[in-house]
C-alpha cells in the first residue's frame, strides 16, 4: 500500500471519529460552552492537526508537511474571520447560546461536504485548464481589496436568497422552540434554528469559494488541500464561542487577513515564474497573523457608547 493511501486512512477514520464524538457531544444536547471549555477544545483539535501534519512530514516528505501547515494556518485564520459573521447572524435571529453548538455542528456538517465537491472540482480545472490558476489569484487580489474596504455590519441575514426561497417552501415559525429544527403548528413550520442554519451554511459557501483558490495556491495537491480544509473546519465550533468571548484581541485580524489573502493572490499569478518555498510562505502567513493580533493588543481600542454584538 502506498503512503498516500495509507495517509487517507487515516484521516477519513481520524476524522470521522472524532466528528460523529463531536456531534454527541454538542448536538445532542443543548449547553452553553464557557469560555474553558471552547478554550480546551480548540487546543485539543490544534493539537490533532498538529501531530497530523507531522505525520504527512513523516509519510509523504517534508515539503508536503510544509503545504499542509501553510494551508491549515491559511484556511484557519480565515475561519477566524468568519466567526464574526456567525456572531451577527446569531444575534440577527436570537438564538440562545445553548442551541448554537447544535447549529455550528451541523453546518460545519454540511461544510465539509461542499469543500469535498469544490476542492475535487477546483484542482480537476486547474490540471486541466491551467490558465485558470491566474484567474483563482486575481480573484483572491480582488477578495482581498474588497475586505479592506469592507465596514464591519454590512452583513443582513435576512436578505439571504436560499433564505427567502425556503419561506416560499415551508413558513418560518417565530416562536421559540426547544432547540429543533421543525416543528407542527397544524402544518410543519421550520424554526429559527433552521433558518439560522440556512444562513450559516449559504455563508460558509461564500465563504469556501474565497478561502479554497487560497489554498489551492498553496498546494494542488487533492490530499493537502482537502485534509487541512477539513481540519480547519472541524473546530470551527469551540473556535466560534472562543472568539465570541475573546473579540478585542482580533481587532486587526481582517486587515490581516486580506494581507494574506493578497500574497497569496500574487504568488498564485506568479507561479509560473517564480516559485516561493513553502517554508517561506508559511513564515510570512505565521508573521502577518502575529503581527496583526500583536497590533490587536498594542493599540487600545476606543471607547464605544455600544459593545459588540453578543451571541444570544
Amino acid at each position: 500500500m502506498l503512503p498516500i493511501d495509507i495517509m487517507w486512512i487515516v484521516f477519513v477514520v481520524t476524522a470521522t471519529v472524532l466528528f460523529v464524538a463531536d456531534i454527541k457531544l454538542s448536538a445532542g444536547r443543548a449547553h452553553e460552552i464557557t469560555r474553558k471549555e471552547a478554550m480546551m477544545l480548540c487546543t485539543f483539535w490544534v493539537i490533532v492537526a498538529t501531530l497530523f501534519g507531522f505525520l504527512t512530514g513523516h509519510m509523504l516528505g517534508f515539503n508536503k508537511m510544509l503545504e499542509f501547515f501553510t494551508a491549515y494556518v491559511i484556511e484557519y485564520s480565515l475561519s477566524m474571520d468568519n466567526m464574526f459573521v456567525f456572531i451577527m447572524i446569531f444575534a440577527y435571529f436570537g438564538i440562545p447560546r445553548k442551541y448554537q453548538p447544535k447549529i455550528l455542528t451541523w453546518g460545519i456538517l454540511g461544510a465539509v461536504f461542499m469543500r469535498l465537491v469544490l476542492i475535487f472540482t477546483g484542482v480537476k480545472l486547474i490540471s486541466t485548464f491551467s490558465w485558470l490558476i491566474y484567474v483563482f489569484g486575481g480573484v483572491l487580489i480582488i477578495t482581498a481589496i474588497k475586505m479592506m474596504v469592507q465596514k464591519d455590519g454590512e452583513l443582513d441575514p435576512g436578505a439571504n436568497p436560499v433564505l427567502k426561497l425556503l419561506a416560499k417552501i415551508i413558513p418560518i415559525d417565530k416562536e421559540p422552540t426547544d432547540g429543533e429544527f421543525f416543528v407542527h403548528r397544524r402544518i410543519w413550520h421550520a424554526t429559527p434554528l433552521f433558518a439560522t442554519l440556512v444562513v450559516v451554511e449559504t455563508s460558509d459557501l461564500i465563504f469556501a469559494v474565497d478561502s479554497i483558490p487560497a489554498v489551492l495556491a498553496i498546494s494542488t495537491d487533492k490530499f493537502i488541500v482537502y485534509t487541512s480544509n477539513v481540519f480547519a473546519v472541524v473546530g470551527l465550533r469551540s473556535l466560534y464561542f472562543l472568539l465570541a468571548s475573546i473579540m478585542d484581541l482580533f481587532r486587526y485580524l481582517k486587515a490581516g487577513i486580506s494581507i494574506i489573502l493578497l500574497y497569496v493572490g500574487v504568488k498564485m499569478i506568479l507561479s509560473g515564474y517564480i516559485h516561493i518555498n513553502p517554508l517561506v510562505s508559511l513564515s510570512v502567513v505565521l508573521g502577518i497573523l502575529a503581527i496583526s493580533m500583536l497590533l490587536s493588543v498594542v493599540i487600545k481600542h476606543p471607547p464605544q457608547s455600544e459593545g459588540p454584538p453578543n451571541p444570544g
